[in-house]
């Protein structure tokens, strides 16, 4: 059994770094930034892009410092898991992203993939794997630049917001058993209290983009989250879910509203109202925060830098 594992992962780290050989050149960052990377829908069992991008990944931890990674949904596909033992955990997740400087906190919400499955077991991992911290279906922490300046992160589980999920009891058991208006209060109340320079919540679902997904999606969460989101002045909303990278600012909108792209099958991008950029690539970001400003960078799969930009003081 145990040659079969040794196997199975030689196999895997073998393609994981064929698939991208090249070091790619980094985002240059500030020596006092306290950084964090965004991934998101990445279970494809190792397929698309998912291996590159997790090489990507622990490349970027291994030369910038790295505090933890936002897995904003989506881990896995298709159906979630079913448990704790799932085998899903294994070949989603740890046999991917093995690299030493990927054993870090994975901060997690589910995505609408989580909620097809049992969406408990997501939070119940957090006591197997030392790296996996789910510690409920929405929660904050405080991280902290070496130069003092602190950045609150809300972390919202946006399935249950969304009228589509919790009207299909038989597809998303989970949804619709989830106080959607207590987790509003909540965000507002943990918004209000809140004193740290830069604010930040990330969800699975967009707020904005043009995409063949239900309108209905966007259309709930503009009318249920956004009104919190700009009524605090939120410097960036973190999403992901269809797949492509997008920036977009909404006219007279303080809130940036990004969308992480797929760290394994990505989906073409549309521009729409607002549109800062959008792309296509499969990816992650990677977020850096000082005193001075806020920066976010879209790192594609091939290791290019195709976007950044800053918010600042």
């Amino acid at each position: 059994m145990k040659r079969t594992v040794f196997l199975l992962i030689a196999v895997l780290t073998g393609v994981f770094f064929a698939a991208c050989s090249e070091n790619p050149v980094l985002p240059e960052v500030s020596g006092s930034a306290v950084n964090f990377i965004v991934a998101s829908d990445l279970g494809r069992n190792g397929y698309y892009e998912q291996k590159s991008v997790a090489r990507l990944m622990g490349y970027t931890a291994e030369h910038i410092d790295v505090e933890m990674i936002a897995a904003a949904g989506d881990v896995h596909h298709f159906e979630g898991v079913a448990s704790v033992a799932d085998p899903l955990w294994m070949t989603n997740y740890e046999l991917i992203y093995d690299h030493p400087e990927l054993m870090i906190d994975w901060n997690v919400i589910c995505g609408n993939h989580e909620y097809r499955g049992n969406t408990q077991a997501v939070l119940d991992y957090s006591g197997v794997s030392r790296r996996w911290n789910a510690p409920s279906r929405y929660y904050t922490r405080v991280i902290q630049s070496d130069d003092g300046v602190s950045c609150r992160l809300i972390f919202v589980d946006t399935s249950p917001m969304i009228d589509k999920y919790r009207n299909d009891s038989i597809t998303y058991p989970d949804a619709h058993r989830q106080d959607a208006e207590a987790q509003f209060r909540w965000i507002d109340s943990v918004l209000t209290c809140s004193s740290e320079k830069w604010k930040i919540v990330i969800g699975h679902h967009p707020a904005y983009a043009r995409t063949k997904k239900e309108d209905s999606e966007r259309a709930d969460i503009q009318a249920r989250l956004v009104p919190i989101l700009e009524k605090h002045g939120v410097n960036i909303y973190f999403c992901g879910h269809i797949h492509n990278f997008q920036h977009i600012k909404p006219a007279s909108s303080a809130v940036n509203y990004v969308v992480n792209s797929a760290g394994s099958l990505s989906r073409p991008a549309e521009k729409t109202d607002g549109t800062v950029f959008c792309s296509g690539d499969p990816g992650f970001t990677l977020c850096s925060i000082d005193a001075g400003a806020i920066r976010f960078f879209f790192i594609n799969h091939r290791g290019e830098t195709i976007y950044s930009y800053t918010i600042p003081q």
